[in-house]
C-alpha cells in the first residue's frame, strides 16, 4: 500500500504561514484543541458567520446550543428545540444543516426495526421548527444517520440502513432530493462494513455516521464511522468518489484502506497513527461555513472538527463519550487500493488526517 507522502521541511514551514494567513481571513475558523467537556454523543455542528450552532438528542427531543467557538458549546444554554409529543421512539444523532435560507434537522425515531428518519425546519436556528416529516427513504427501511448535502448541483441525501428487515449490517445508503425533504428515484448502497478493520467488533457489523465534504480537487468525500459504537474500535474512515465519478455507482467510490482516525493500531491506515488521549472517536462533524460541503477547507490549514469519543483509563460505554473539539487537514497523494472488483482497483488523490 502506498503511504500519503509526507510534507518536506519547506512545504511545513509554507503550510504554517499559509494557515496563518487563511486564519486572518474573513469566513476562516482556527481550529481548537481539547476536550469540548459535555458528556454526549453524536455531534453536529455548523457555523453560521461567527456563531457555532449545535443540535443534540436529550431524551424525548432535540436541543441547539450556540456559542461563539467550538469550546463554548459545552456552556452555552441548551434550548429546546422538538419534543417527541406523538411518542416515536428513540430518538438519535439530530443532524443539522442550511439549505434554502432555512435550517434543517434530520434525526432519528423509532424503537427496534421501525426506526425511521425525519425532519423539521425553521427560519431560525434556534426556535419556530415545523413539525417532524417522515422522509419517505427509498424502500422504507431501517434508518440512521442521515444528512443532506449538495453536490454536482444536485441535493443529497446519504445515511446508514438495513438492506432488508433484520439486523444484519448496516450499510451506507445514498439517494436523491428534490427538496430538502423528498427523496427521489432509487436508494444506492455505496458502501458495505466487508474489510477486516471494520468487521473486529460486529454483531451487527457497522458502517453509520456519514459526513461528506469536497477536497481540494473538488472530489466527493463521505467520511463515516466503523465498528460498533460500543466499542473502543469504533474509528473514522474515508470513502472518496473518483473524479467525475457517479454517487450511485458503488464502484466509483473507493475506500481508506483502514481506520484513518482509531485508537487502535492494527486497524489503522498505513502512515496513519491511533489517537493518544481518547478512545473510539467516532460520529464527527466537519464545522463547515452554513454546513455547506461548497465550503470546504483548502489545502494546507488545519479546520474545526468535533467528535465523540471516551477519555482514555475510562471504562468505554455510550455513558462515558464526550464531545471533543479536534481538527483535520487534507494529506494529498494517497492511493486506496482495492482487490477483485470491477474497474480500476486504485485509486490516488486527497484523504484526510484527524487530530485530538
Amino acid at each position: 500500500m502506498q503511504r500519503a507522502r509526507r510534507p518536506s521541511g519547506v512545504l511545513v514551514l509554507a503550510l504554517s504561514l499559509l494557515l496563518a494567513l487563511v486564519a486572518a481571513l474573513p469566513g476562516a475558523a482556527p481550529a481548537e484543541a481539547g476536550q469540548t467537556p459535555l458528556r454526549a454523543a453524536d455531534p453536529s455542528v455548523l457555523r453560521v458567520g461567527g456563531t457555532y450552532v449545535a443540535v443534540q438528542s436529550t431524551g424525548n427531543g432535540i436541543d441547539v446550543r450556540q456559542a461563539s467557538s467550538t469550546a463554548g458549546l459545552a456552556t452555552a444554554p441548551a434550548r429546546r428545540i422538538w419534543t417527541d409529543v406523538r411518542n416515536l421512539g428513540e430518538v438519535w444523532a439530530p443532524e443539522i444543516v442550511r439549505d434554502g435560507g432555512r435550517y434543517h434537522v434530520y434525526f432519528t425515531a423509532g424503537r427496534g426495526a421501525a426506526h425511521r428518519m425525519y425532519a423539521i425546519s425553521s427560519a431560525s436556528p434556534d426556535s419556530g421548527y415545523t413539525a417532524e416529516t417522515k422522509l419517505a427513504l427509498p424502500d422504507d427501511k431501517w434508518a440512521i444517520d442521515g444528512t443532506l448535502f449538495t453536490f454536482g448541483g444536485q441535493r443529497w441525501f446519504v445515511w446508514s440502513g438495513w438492506a432488508g428487515d433484520t439486523n444484519v449490517e448496516q450499510n451506507l445508503y445514498i439517494a436523491r432530493m428534490s427538496t430538502p425533504t423528498t427523496p427521489t428515484g432509487a436508494r444506492y448502497v455505496i458502501s458495505q462494513p466487508r474489510e477486516p478493520w471494520e468487521r473486529v467488533v460486529g454483531n451487527p457489523y457497522i458502517n453509520e455516521s456519514p459526513e461528506a465534504i469536497k477536497d481540494p480537487n473538488g472530489q466527493l468525500h463521505v467520511v463515516y464511522s466503523a465498528n460498533g459504537s460500543w466499542s473502543d474500535r469504533y474509528c473514522l474512515a474515508d470513502l472518496r468518489l473518483r473524479a467525475g465519478g457517479d454517487p450511485t455507482h458503488v464502484w466509483d467510490w473507493y475506500k481508506s484502506n483502514g481506520c484513518l482516525f482509531g485508537s487502535h493500531r492494527d486497524a489503522m491506515m498505513s502512515g496513519w497513527d491511533p489517537t493518544l488521549r481518547v478512545d473510539g472517536p467516532g460520529h464527527h462533524s466537519f464545522v463547515l461555513l452554513d454546513g455547506d460541503i461548497a465550503t470546504s477547507p483548502p489545502a494546507g490549514p488545519t479546520f474545526p472538527l468535533m467528535f465523540h469519543a471516551v477519555p482514555k483509563g475510562t471504562p468505554y460505554s455510550w455513558e462515558n463519550r464526550y464531545w471533543y473539539t479536534g481538527g483535520f487537514c487534507w494529506w494529498g497523494g494517497t492511493t486506496y487500493r482495492r482487490a477483485n472488483v470491477p474497474g480500476a482497483n486504485t485509486d490516488t488523490g486527497w484523504s484526510l488526517k484527524f487530530f485530538e
